[in-house]
């Protein structure tokens, strides 16, 4: 643990608080008096250090105090400054520098209280990739941490003691060491954080790359791709190493790697077939996540996929609002009009119909599908199927995806194990064996060739509509505005499912856009308004003023735990509320 004596003045001495202000303002040492005070009163007596105490070279602020032991932990914020700090202007000059040392100081502070605090304080956990958090800001002349601590207490009375040696040891000692790159001992961590910003500034300038060539998604030559578990984003150690195919292979220049070799996918159709367990779904699981930088070390740092990628699957339940499925779904029984089609109880084909159609409304430019999560009968019929059912209401994509991209200037790339008709519409074909790539393209043209299928090729229509959504008051008795994890948001009495909205990695994110679809309910949309629109207004809030800005409506002051979501996936929870009203 590093010395706090070059980083914190010696304290003065203490004075007391008989009547304290509503917020106190004081030293550290007039805290730790406080506390010590406070030992054996009532809980709710914690409410009188709400306020801000000068630690010296930073400041440690109380927002909240939870209202007693069992309630959600009290909220905090520490303050201090990049001079201050010891951090080098050259690492905060950009946005894109900002928000990667923001994130380097979230986990490094997760670190010191997991290390070595008594797990009273709480910070916003990280997962692998680099995010835009409001857990830290950085700036010029300022750098914000937001954080919990759990007051201790037996039963229902103030340990004082106990909760003076947090604030005097595990809060401090933490923030130094999180904070403090002045000293000798920080040589180390100013490194990791320069490889930090570094990984962050390569990975945006590899989406620049994508922009500039048109690609749509590049995985360098070295990727580590595998990860450790299903159930586990970390990488897996003795994975194999991915190696672009050599047709395939392009070159980029970026800031920090330099000259980097990998394989690029274009526009168009691309098909990834390969035999079970030979990483097909690995290689679709770094792309669905390449829309995201992630951390060095992560094995997927130089994968990158143009950021409003999306991910679609069959969701069986989920509400469908008024969108028009009818490239791919006509002449539902009933009469129901697929233009506009409305249902609470979508099944596996119509739901996964809604999201392609959704996606393309939101301007996605690629749309990932893996065929084992999504409904057969949307994705093809085999020519005995179609001469057997003649009147069948769905138009599989398999019939559509060469004009979706040709017309439609949408690109799919699509994982498949046993749909072979595919190939006829493929731009290029892939092939993973043994977690190693290989363009097939020209053997799945001569296949194509020795087994030729009647073409069932149909052009991509042009929709009109326009979704507008009307405003809705989702307020009950008991309002609420949470995140279910990363699967789902809960508004009041509603629950929102999220779980086939695959590219939401953090439950801050799903936090966030819980808040986001509140306000364009409550606030932005009115009727005029498409969806995407709406969804470009609050984009541009965002970022003007960062995650903060939610609090326009009615997210907490000072939130801890949210996290920059997409456009693409707060627009894909729009859509799943089941109260959704559309303007005609």
């Amino acid at each position: 643990m590093r010395s706090r004596s070059d980083f914190q003045r010696p304290r003065p001495n203490t004075r007391r608080y008989d009547e304290p202000p509503a917020r106190r303002t004081g030293t550290d040492a007039d805290l730790l008096s406080s506390l010590e005070q406070l030992d054996g009163k009532t809980y709710g007596a914690y409410k009188t250090v709400i306020g801000d105490w000068d630690y010296g070279t930073f400041q440690v602020m109380i927002d909240r105090i939870q209202a007693d032991p069992f309630a959600p932990p009290s909220l905090l914020r520490v303050q201090s400054t990049p001079e201050k700090m010891g951090l080098p202007t050259s690492l905060i000059e950009t946005r894109e520098q900002r928000i990667a040392v923001a994130d380097f100081l979230i986990r490094t502070f997760d670190r010191e209280i997991q290390s070595h605090g008594r797990g009273a304080v709480q910070i916003a956990r990280t997962g692998q990739e680099i995010l835009e958090r409001s857990a830290c800001s950085v700036s010029a002349d300022r750098i914000e941490l937001r954080f919990q601590v759990q007051m201790p207490a037996r039963g229902r009375m103030i340990l004082g003691r106990t909760a003076a040696e947090i604030f005097d040891r595990d809060v401090p000692d933490a923030i130094v060491n999180t904070l403090d790159f002045t000293s000798s001992e920080a040589a180390d961590d100013l490194e990791a954080m320069r490889a930090h910003v570094h990984t962050y500034e390569d990975y945006h300038a590899l989406q620049k790359a994508l922009a500039d060539n048109g690609w749509m998604a590049f995985v360098a030559d070295g990727s580590m791709l595998a990860r450790l578990s299903g159930v586990s984003q970390l990488p897996m150690e003795d994975a194999v190493a991915f190696e672009s195919p050599e047709s395939l292979r392009r070159e980029v220049t970026l800031p920090h790697a330099g000259l980097v070799k990998g394989m690029a996918i274009e526009p168009g159709v691309t098909v990834i077939v390969g035999g079970g367990y030979h990483g097909k779904s690995t290689l679709l699981n770094a792309l669905q996540r390449g829309v995201y930088a992630h951390i060095p070390g992560d094995g997927r740092e130089l994968v990158a996929t143009v950021d409003d990628a999306v991910k679609v699957r069959a969701a069986d339940g989920r509400a469908v609002t008024g969108v028009d499925v009818s490239p791919l779904i006509t002449e539902l029984p009933g009469g129901a009009d697929t233009a506009r089609f409305t249902t609470e109880n979508a099944s596996g084909s119509t739901s996964q119909a809604a999201s392609i159609m959704e996606a393309i409304e939101l301007g996605t430019r690629l749309l990932l599908i893996d065929e084992d999560s999504s409904a057969s009968n949307l994705l093809m019929r085999d020519s005995r199927m179609r001469t057997l059912v003649e009147s069948e209401p769905i138009t599989p994509l398999v019939d559509r995806i060469r004009a979706l991209a040709d017309t439609g200037g949408v690109s799919t790339l699509i994982i498949t194990g046993g749909t072979g008709d595919y190939l006829d519409a493929a731009d290029r074909v892939i092939m993973l064996d043994t977690y190693k790539c290989y363009d097939v393209t020209d053997r799945a043209r001569e296949v194509v060739e020795e087994q030729p299928r009647k073409r069932t090729d149909e052009p991509w229509p042009i929709s009109e509509s326009k979704r507008c959504p009307l405003p809705e008051n989702v307020q009950s008795d008991r309002p609420k505005t949470k995140a279910a994890g990363t699967d789902g948001i809960i508004l009041d009495n509603q629950t929102i499912s999220l779980a086939d909205v695959e590219q939401i990695v953090e439950s801050g994110q799903s936090e966030a856009i819980a808040w986001i679809v509140r306000g364009m309910l409550e606030h932005v949309c009115y009727g005029e308004l498409t969806v995407g629109e709406a969804l470009d207004q609050v984009e541009r809030m965002l970022t003007s003023g960062g995650l903060d800005t939610l609090r326009r409506f009615g997210a907490r002051e000072y939130p801890a735990f949210l996290v920059r979501p997409r456009r693409v996936d707060a627009g894909a929870a729009l859509n799943r509320f089941r109260g959704l009203k559309l303007s005609d």
